[in-house]
């Protein structure tokens, strides 16, 4: 068996024969990738819910279909992609070639997260293949049935010279870390960022970060109340709460929260029934560290539940939970929540609100439910998060010509479509040059004179590229 370094050099001996270059090799792996997901979709379903609990519904919509559109969307634009972008000229380049190429970056490494273990491992993958690189990957071990898959199928249907899987813990991925990769990518929590920037700083390997943080939805002004239930709890409850981009506390007036309790009851039980632990379409917490650090947050808190706060961990099920009367200080705010458990904290005003989410780490995602636009537009204007979404959760990542990405703490960089493109691609700034305009270009050599100064600035500068128009 391979050493993880032997398998790092193997692949960059690969990058270096050229083979990932051509946009037909890219096409063949991007459309291989396609036939394991479609070929493999009911293995993947039932992985997905060994390791949590996941309904089919879900499972697909947010590891199947999400990863299916993301391909047939890079095969799509892959050739507008790659072609060589022409930029504005001067005089002094007049006749000159002047274009940026994309490059691939050469061996990446892509780290994946438990809460999303094929999504959040494939989707950057695409991006890195598209792009013209090798691949490693690192699936969560904390997911360990959707990993042993991937680690069987990727063999099978990608190219072995140009992509692999390394499996283990902590321990192996601190050691994978200790090899020089051209990029990497993770996904997951902050604190590990920290230490694979202190790992990539070594070999100042560029990083992107998608991390996470506390998601806030504010509701303001006239709102449908029973669609903004029914939405909100989607979006919260969707994979029992873990997800980075779940609605993660509310921000309302007394009065609207007042409005939406009932209507949140009514939804959870038109969900998940009276007895939600019974229903097929709530998923399970991940493990049972995470489920005993879910119920212990929650026994910390001095809010009031109102809704649920039930939890079997033999089952590693909590019951979708609502909180009200939670200060900014509280237990549950301190730490993105990642579980079924949502906190409701009352504003007096709008500004209120906006200053309560600017006090905070900035989001990996902001949601505002109002019918008013100027509500939504004084939102958007005076906070700052990765993404942006009014009057529904999550579902601003599901499309793929939007980037997906943290701002601050919550992510560095971003994916999805082109943007994954870019990410793993080096924009290198091309000047193909012949032999004319020589004795323009005769005004840059010495002997120097205020003259040819002044010719040269004027040659250079964005008046010369007016004057070409």
């Amino acid at each position: 068996m391979e050493t993880q370094s032997q398998v790092v050099e193997r692949l960059r001996e690969t990058f270096r024969s050229g083979v990932t270059l051509p946009e037909q090799f890219r096409r063949t792996q991007l459309n291989n990738l396609i036939a394991m997901i479609e070929e493999n979709e009911e293995q993947i379903i039932k992985a997905l819910h060994k390791d949590l609990a996941k309904p089919k519904f879900e499972a697909v919509l947010s590891e199947v279909a999400i990863l299916i559109n993301e391909l047939y969307y890079a095969n799509a634009n892959l050739n507008s992609w790659m072609k060589r972008e022409y930029v504005t000229k001067n005089l002094a380049t007049k006749l000159d070639d002047c274009f940026v190429r994309r490059e691939p970056l050469g061996v990446v490494l892509v780290i994946g997260a438990w809460n999303y273990p094929l999504q959040l491992l494939l989707l950057p993958m695409v991006g890195a293949i598209a792009a013209g690189n090798c691949v490693i990957i690192k699936p969560s071990e904390i997911s360990a049935a959707t990993e042993q898959l991937i680690a069987e199928l990727v063999p099978k249907y990608l190219s072995q010279d140009c992509y692999a899987v390394v499996r283990g813990g902590a321990v192996e991925t601190k050691a994978l870390l200790k090899n020089r990769f051209d990029h990497i990518f993770y996904t997951g929590s902050q604190a590990v960022a920290r230490s694979i920037l202190v790992a990539a700083s070594v070999h100042l390997t560029p990083v992107t970060l998608e991390l996470g943080g506390k998601c806030p939805c504010l509701l303001y002004g006239a709102v449908n109340m029973a669609a903004a239930a029914r939405r909100l709890v989607w979006a919260k409850y969707f994979n029992s709460g873990q997800s980075c981009v779940a609605p993660d506390y509310v921000l309302c007036t007394p009065a609207t929260r007042d409005a939406l309790l009932p209507e949140i009851q009514k939804t959870l039980v038109d969900c998940f029934g009276t007895e939600p632990q019974a229903s097929p379409d709530l998923g399970r917490i991940v493990s049972p560290r995470h489920w005993t650090h879910l119920m212990e947050l929650l026994g910390r808190s001095k809010g009031k539940v109102v809704v649920g706060g039930e939890g079997n961990q033999e089952d590693k099920y909590i019951a979708p939970t609502v909180l009200v009367d939670v200060a900014e200080d509280d237990a549950l705010m301190q730490e993105e929540i990642f579980g079924p458990i949502l906190p409701i904290i009352c504003v007096d005003t709008l500004e209120e609100g906006i200053a309560f989410i600017n006090r905070q780490e900035k989001p990996l995602a902001l949601y505002v439910f109002s019918e008013e636009s100027s509500v939504v537009e004084k939102v958007l204007t005076n906070t700052s998060s990765g993404g942006f979404c009014s009057n529904d959760g999550i579902l601003h990542m599901t499309l793929p010509s939007l980037p997906f990405g943290g701002v601050g703490s919550s992510g560095w960089g971003s994916y999805h479509g082109r943007w994954g493109f870019e990410t793993f691609s080096h924009r290198r700034a091309c000047m193909l040059r012949g032999w004319g305009l020589e004795m323009l270009n005769g005004l840059r050599y010495p002997p120097y004179t205020d003259r040819k100064l002044s010719w040269v600035r004027w040659s250079a500068s964005p008046k010369s590229m007016c004057s070409l128009m």
